[in-house]
């Protein structure tokens, strides 16, 4: 191994301990903040404009990140980052009215989603295609991915501390919540303290003229980036029907499945989910990135509505099983592709733009699915979303089937 594939390696070794700690508090505080802030007095509606506030913030960091991470050093931005996020803790750990809270939920980038779609993650992104050899792209990401869902697994578990805490060694439960949000900001600031090991090799490309610092976007990338951003749009737009919260809401509802059931079985869901990013990364080398996104995500659309249709729990958790071990080879695969057509001074654009196209459809269709499940029909979250990402696969097929990424073109 060569000085410069040493100092590579040891840059995504930073990078992906890095996000194993930042998906770990994401995970616990996914499941902890609605029944925390509940404790403390805080309305429903309350709980949910702090949520809508922690994923603004998110949404203005990425459109930051997006525009000026690559100017300012990538580096320093993920450090500030790190800062700031483990700033939002301050509102859990204090007593503060609920402007105060909203105000550091967005500073603090707050996620109760469980799931990362932090700035972080969009620019992690872009660095980790330039760590590695066009062969190796899918596969770094890949690894990425296994790193963020089962950290997020494992601290789901972690959730149950604060209780632990107060039945183990009696501390009151609202001061064992405290201990817990202690260590959220704690672990993001050893977050921060790792983006300072980074060598020089993840900043971005500099090709631009002396006193002009800004990347320019090449007309033939904004053309793709906005092909893949709308086609994108559809598919979150269709996942945003699907979260978590709601397809247990759904198991809960239609089939009795109880709360203990439940955490197995979306304990299983991130463990297959874990398990299929390396799944995709073996096919992608074999059929290729497109072919691995359309013809792995088509048949989990197929099993997620014919769950909606199963008489018995049995059978619809196991084709929601079957859906779920498929459904997330699209992810690195995508990240992949996206990094592979733009140039590399062009991937944190790349990276941002496509991020927050989807965490935007993601939320508007989350903010309706309650609807649709409540004046159409219970089981219409899995019918819409199922059918809009069958209508992404069959777009994104006819768009970019011709359009390969560099490896591929070689091969």
């Amino acid at each position: 191994m060569t000085a410069m594939e040493r100092e590579s390696t040891r840059n995504l070794l930073i990078i992906y301990v890095a996000a194993w700690l930042r998906s770990f508090g994401i995970g616990f505080l996914g499941v902890v903040l609605g029944v925390y802030l509940s404790r403390e007095g805080f309305s429903a509606t309350a709980i949910g404009l702090v949520i809508a506030a922690g994923l603004a913030g998110a949404a203005a960091g990425t459109v930051f990140i997006t525009f000026n991470a690559d100017r300012l050093g990538r580096r320093r931005t993920l450090f500030v980052l790190s800062l700031l996020t483990a700033l939002g803790a301050v509102a859990l750990i204090s007593h503060f009215s609920l402007p105060a809270v909203l105000a550091l939920a967005f500073v603090g980038m707050i996620n109760g989603m469980g799931s990362d779609r932090s700035p972080s993650f969009a620019l992690e992104q872009a660095m980790i295609p330039g760590l590695v050899a066009d062969q190796k792209r899918t596969w770094a990401l890949a690894w990425y991915s296994v790193v963020l869902d089962a950290s997020g697994a494992v601290g789901a578990l972690a959730a149950g501390i604060p209780l632990l805490l107060q039945h183990r060694w009696g501390m009151e439960l609202t001061a064992a919540y405290r201990t817990l949000f202690i260590g959220y900001a704690l672990i993001n600031v050893l977050g921060a303290l790792l983006y300072l090991l980074l060598s020089s090799e993840v900043e971005a490309p500099r090709i631009n003229l002396p006193g002009k610092p800004s990347v320019r976007i090449s007309p033939e990338t904004k053309s793709t980036l906005a092909r893949l951003s709308g086609l994108f749009a559809i598919d979150a737009f269709g996942g945003g029907f699907l979260t978590d919260a709601l397809v247990s809401y759904w198991f809960f509802l239609r089939f009795g499945v109880a709360e203990g059931q439940l955490a197995l079985l979306f304990f299983t869901v991130h463990v297959l989910n874990a398990l299929s990013h390396l799944g995709a990364a073996w096919l992608a080398r074999r059929i290729g990135l497109i072919k691995t996104m359309v013809f792995t995500h088509l048949p989990s659309s197929v099993f997620l509505i014919a769950a909606a249709f199963m008489p018995s729990a049995r059978w619809a958790v196991v084709l929601f099983l079957l859906r779920e071990s498929l459904v997330e080879m699209d992810v690195p695969t995508r990240q992949s592709y996206v990094a592979a057509v733009v140039r590399p001074e062009e991937r944190t654009f790349a990276a941002g733009v496509t991020n927050l196209t989807r965490n935007t459809a993601w939320a508007a269709a989350s903010a309706v699915a309650g609807v649709f499940m409540q004046q159409v029909a219970f089981g219409a979250p899995l019918l819409l979303g199922g059918g809009l990402k069958i209508i992404y696969d069959g777009l994104l097929w006819r768009a970019f089937r011709h359009l390969s990424p560099p490896e591929e073109r070689k091969a």
